[in-house]
């Protein structure tokens, strides 16, 4: 199976070149989309060029989603599955040729590792142990995504209105509607950062929370609001834990963050703007730009 690598970054360090070496061996090409801004210095200029290796950096910060369609845009013909990845999963030699067995079996479109936090050296899922080594599940992140050329097709494109959260399990959920499975391997573990994680106490219990900018409060609310809306009618289950999982985090971000009146905003604009379908520039990070493909216009927040 010729396999083709998209990596994403956005001012990535010194572990983007260390993923890029770490599927060389099992990618017949590889494809590095870096939002850094123009002027900007990026480890992606460090990246020795190669036929089989391309380096895009559009200048702006986009997006997630639209840096995963740029860099699906770009892919040979020949690709038959293409595998996705953040700027420090570096992937062990066996994930690739592993997950690739999986799509030897047509009844599976994707397959992925499990995220793995090798600092506590603990699965990230909660509730993983009730999973098998091996098990079908209703979503995939993006990162250590392994998914058929002719599914991307067939799926369209991530949604470029999302910007960042969310943009991949609203893909897997259409990737689904498809018949199509998604399998996880337990046993190929993906090195994934979350963002910043502090112990808070409340109540006499100890409480994890990942920290992060409002901004990100309010696509988190925004696109997961919009996900369970859409296509929470064809996965119940996963709807449901959804909507917990996002009640749980606007009360975090309103109770333990520094500054709450900026996150409770966040929060309560993001779900506004779910039920209206629209988006403020105002939660776009400085000098990124919103591209939707309903009109193909960008937007920008200066």
């Amino acid at each position: 199976m010729r396999i083709a690598a998209i990596v994403t970054a956005y001012h990535p360090d010194e572990r983007l070149l260390a993923v890029v070496d770490s599927v060389q061996e099992s990618c017949a090409e590889i494809v590095v989309v870096d939002n850094t801004p123009d002027g900007a210095p990026s480890t992606a200029d460090k990246i020795a060029a190669a036929a089989t290796l391309t380096v895009l950096r559009p200048g702006v910060n986009r997006g997630l989603a639209h840096a995963l369609n740029l860099g699906v845009s770009r892919l040979s013909r020949g690709t038959e599955a293409v595998i996705f990845l953040d700027q420090d999963s570096v992937l062990d030699p066996d994930v690739i040729p592993g997950l690739a067995e999986h799509l030897t079996d047509p009844s599976i479109g994707i397959a992925t590792p499990a995220p793995w936090d090798v600092v506590h050296e603990r699965f990230y899922e909660t509730f993983s142990g009730r999973h098998e080594d091996v098990a079908d599940r209703a979503i995939s992140i993006t990162s250590g995504m392994l998914i058929r050329r002719t599914l991307l097709e067939r799926v369209g494109e991530f949604r470029e209105d999302f910007f960042v959260d969310y943009a991949d399990l609203e893909y897997s959920l259409r990737v689904r509607r498809t018949g199509a499975r998604i399998v996880q391997d337990k046993r190929l573990k993906l090195p994934h950062s979350i963002g910043e994680r502090r112990t808070h106490a409340f109540l006499g219990m100890r409480v994890a929370v990942t920290h992060k900018a409002p901004w990100r409060d309010y696509w988190q609310l925004r696109n997961g609001l919009i996900t369970i809306r859409e296509q929470g009618r064809f996965s119940p289950a996963w709807a449901v834990t959804a909507a917990l999982y996002l009640g749980r985090a606007a009360v975090q971000a309103v109770a333990f963050e520094d500054d709450r009146r900026a996150h409770a905003g966040a929060v309560l604009r993001g779900a506004r703007d779910a039920v209206t379908r629209k988006y403020s520039l105002r939660y776009l990070p400085q000098g990124a730009e919103l591209t939707t493909r309903a009109d193909g216009r960008k937007r920008r927040r200066g």
